[in-house]
């Protein structure tokens, strides 16, 4: 049976056999749901954790968990505090 992602969650699994020096050591799929993503000038970050773990078959992969990316609060600067009408 295939791994099936949930949402914000994938698995990296090693590659057997590299094709060449600069093929990857580990391919798989993650999947992100919408509000995961957070876009800045077109620009986004995805904050991504990973654990080294070993299936029931002894296939080495990385399980992938995707942090909800909440944006920063806004910092209020001394200058802020002086003036009573902003």
């Amino acid at each position: 049976m295939a791994y099936q992602a949930k949402p914000n969650t994938g698995a990296l699994f090693s590659v057997a056999v590299k094709k060449n020096p600069k093929s990857p050591d580990y391919t798989g799929d993650i999947v992100v749901s919408e509000r995961s993503i957070n876009f800045v000038d077109g620009v986004a970050t995805i904050k991504l954790a990973g654990w080294k773990k070993t299936s029931g078959s002894g296939k080495t992969f990385l399980s992938l968990s995707v942090s909800e990316n909440r944006p920063a609060a806004p910092t209020q600067t001394s200058e802020d505090n002086d003036d009573p009408f902003k």
